[in-house]
């Protein structure tokens, strides 16, 4: 280690301010971060430490898509910015900014280093926010938006919009905009590399297939010396396989424990989380028996949410009453009616083919309560089950006809309009339903361009009110998470947009 990273990892580490607009939604509960969670640290080695995650790589890592949460989750990832436990913009690669116009911000970048030794600045910082709007598909928080980066002189960096963007510290501190090295773009194949090239407290340094990684401590990370030496690091699909690995010692760490399972673990190893997570049934609206909008609203008046709740998460989660759930506070009292909903058809046993994954096992169990309900209301329902990497794709290119999703509707940005606009707007990245609805674009569009917090928690719940009334999506639950952590563990960080689990504190 060189004597210019040693004084870079030791020297005093700037505080923490709550800048930016508070404009995602206070949070039931609270999360430490990795500066709260570190305190002093020191040269010791520490215990390295065992992790099993859910998901295994459906994209060899690549921090645009479904992996960039999995890189941030592990400590290996940062953008300019992070979000607080309120859901506010956090300083991180930036340690400051501001506003100059209404579509330019200036961020001032912290003195930091990559871990391949390079130095992080403005014209590095500026090629890969520049890489990130290149992607195809383009990352989920870039959805609605352009942008290009610049260095600006000095340590600083200017990020302008095709149109005013007033979440855009929100927006940078989405996984899939984590600022890597030059090195991580020099795949002749045009994939982007991790190992070795992020900025983050642990370095990615093996990835055995979609099976297993390998990380070590980064000494030269600018927020200080983790207490754990390294990560190891293993997917495993299975929810049982999870739950017992953690039970038998074999790991220190398993997320994303089934409920079924949560009962048989020690009460001292189970962590419930209250997340932004909802658990919903996309309808394909472009093809298929569902693109009848009546069709559509069959299948929601056939579906029980409270049967789904209290029989298949065990009351480890809410019924649907939204895309945002109870976690986001602010929702429920501005809530509209659905509008334009289409009157039902009688089904007159229609075959549809309803799709999910088992990455998480109440997903499959949730399919066939469901499969039950929408054959009682005279569909001929026919279900597939698969892993997620291997289902993603066929999902988004609209092969099913119905798929069954948990998704997270603060993890792009922390901002409540981003997912309506990457799952619900005629060009969003992740749009399952596949819906293209002009009245729905019209209003998540008037949703992004409020600036004022109040007015956009206001259009984004008439925006949720035009997607709700298409009968595209029919919200199921909204979950809470169960993390199963050892007890000798300590420092775990559980957040409610789900996007850390281990940071410079967490230890054993």
């Amino acid at each position: 280690m060189t004597a210019m990273r040693f004084r870079r990892f030791r020297r005093t580490r700037p505080a923490r301010l709550l800048l930016g607009l508070a404009l995602a939604p206070l949070l039931t509960g609270c999360f430490a971060s990795a500066g709260e969670e570190s305190g002093e640290t020191t040269g010791a080695s520490g215990s390295r430490l065992r992790v099993a995650l859910a998901f295994p790589p459906a994209e060899n890592l690549s921090p645009y898509g479904a992996d960039a949460t999995i890189l941030s989750r592990l400590g290996v990832t940062e953008g300019l910015t992070s979000l607080d436990a309120n859901g506010s913009a956090a300083p991180a690669l930036a340690r400051s900014w501001q506003r100059e116009s209404d579509r330019g911000w200036l961020f001032t970048l912290r003195e930091a280093t990559f871990q391949d030794g390079t130095d992080v600045t403005p014209a590095r910082v500026a090629a890969a926010l520049t890489r990130a709007t290149e992607a195809k598909p383009a990352p989920a928080a870039l959805s609605g938006v352009t942008l290009t980066a610049e260095p600006a002189g000095g340590d600083r960096v200017r990020v302008t919009t095709n149109s005013p963007d007033p979440v855009l510290p929100l927006r940078l501190a989405g996984p899939a905009l984590a600022v890597l090295s030059p090195k991580a773009y020099e795949n002749a194949k045009g994939r982007v590399d991790p190992v070795g090239t992020a900025t983050g407290p642990f370095e990615l340094t093996k990835v055995t297939g979609s099976t297993a990684a390998t990380l070590d401590r980064f000494d030269g990370y600018w927020g200080g010396l983790a207490h754990a030496s390294g990560i190891d690091a293993r997917f495993i699909a299975d929810g049982t396989a999870r739950t017992n690995a953690l039970r038998t010692g074999q790991v220190d760490i398993a997320e994303a424990i089934p409920v079924a399972q949560a009962a048989t673990l020690d009460r001292a190893v189970r962590r419930e989380t209250a997340t932004t997570r909802t658990t919903s049934l996309q309808l394909n609206t472009r093809t298929g028996p569902f693109k009848d909008p009546k069709l559509r609203a069959a299948a929601r008046e056939a579906v029980d949410t409270s049967a789904l709740a209290k029989g298949v998460y065990e009351g480890h989660a809410d019924a649907g009453t939204g895309i945002y759930g109870p976690a986001v506070t602010w929702a429920a009292a501005k809530r509209e009616q659905p509008v334009g909903r289409a009157k039902a058809t009688a089904p007159d046993g229609t075959v549809i083919t309803i799709a999910t994954y088992d990455n998480r096992p109440e997903l499959p169990e949730a399919a066939q309560v469901l499969k039950q309900q929408l054959e009682e209301a005279g569909f001929r329902v026919e279900l597939e089950v698969r892993e997620y990497s291997r289902i993603e794709s066929d999902a988004l290119a609209g092969k099913f006809d119905a798929f069954v999703v948990a998704r997270n509707t603060q993890v792009d940005t922390g901002d409540p309009v981003a997912v309506l606009a990457s799952d619900y707007t005629c060009d969003g990245g992740y749009n399952l339903a596949l819906l293209c609805d002009r009245d729905v674009d019209r209003a998540v569009a008037k949703a992004e361009r409020a600036a004022d917090t109040s007015a956009r928690q206001s259009a984004a719940m008439a925006a949720e009110a035009e997607i709700l009334g298409t009968d595209a999506g029919v919200p199921l639950v909204h979950q809470r998470v169960v993390t199963g952590v050892g007890t000798s563990v300590r420092g775990v960080l559980l957040d409610p947009y789900e996007r850390t689990l281990v940071g410079t504190g967490t230890r054993r």
